[in-house]
């Protein structure tokens, strides 16, 4: 395993402030969140976190990737069925209704009718803890519909869908502190990455532990600047390769 299952710390995180810009609407049969440019050029799809495509953290996120000149989609792929930061719930049940087929099955069709419909010159993924999984797999150099990748903190991804990249970038934002991505993980997953010549970048934030990238507390200066340093690198991790393929 490149990252382990989710874990009890995937259930928790802080809310940041700010108002969304963009709008939910239906987009391929899916409740979606849709911001930044009207091209549809160059497109990101945001595979959430468990606590999904609501969740205002996110919505800034893909609002910032709008900005930095993407059409960004984030779709509800945990079946309008989110976890409530701060609520008490069944977190092994939720976990078990949400396995790896019963969300594939959902993301899956998304990414690739974007792919096959609006035909961007250039799609990537990004994908936060339970959403880096699917990430992944839609880089499989076979089968994937997206061109490029870029996931942080990751969990639950299989050492055999980072072996099927084959080419296609994937960048890697990690914890220093991680249970999910533990050094054993991560330093397995590099080696992995070293032997099918993949395009990648690993990076390391001290004083992080796992959902920095997304829910950090950032009234941390030491988690703010993680949390924006790793926005920064995927934003030129994706104009690097949106470049390379216009």
């Amino acid at each position: 395993m490149a990252s382990n299952p989710p874990g009890k710390c995937c259930f928790t995180g802080f809310r940041h402030s700010g108002d969304a810009k963009g709008k939910h609407t239906t987009v391929f049969d899916l409740d979606t969140y849709v911001t930044g440019k009207e091209s549809d050029d160059k497109i990101l799809v945001i595979l959430t976190d468990v606590f999904g495509n609501r969740f205002n953290n996110v919505l800034l996120l893909a609002d910032a990737f709008g900005e930095a000149g993407y059409k960004v989609f984030i779709p509800d792929i945990l079946d309008n069925d989110p976890i409530d930061l701060g609520k008490s719930q069944d977190f092994e049940a939720w976990k078990a209704k949400h396995n790896a087929d019963f969300t594939r099955k959902i993301a899956e069709p998304f990414v690739k009718a974007v792919k096959s419909e609006l035909k961007p010159k250039f799609l990537g993924v990004v994908g936060y803890c339970f959403g880096a999984k699917y990430a992944v797999q839609f880089i499989d150099e076979t089968t994937g519909a997206a061109d490029a990748a870029a996931i942080a903190h990751p969990s639950f991804v299989s050492m055999d869908e980072v072996a099927a990249i084959g080419k296609k970038p994937l960048l890697i934002s990690a914890a220093e502190k991680d249970t999910i991505f533990p050094p054993e993980n991560r330093h397995a997953t590099e080696a992995k990455l070293q032997e099918i010549g993949a395009v990648y970048q690993v990076d390391l934030f001290s004083g992080t532990s796992h959902g920095f990238a997304a829910r950090g507390d950032i009234s941390d200066p030491v988690v703010k600047y993680a949390k924006e340093k790793t926005f920064y690198d995927q934003v030129f991790w994706f104009d690097h390769f949106s470049a390379s393929s216009a």
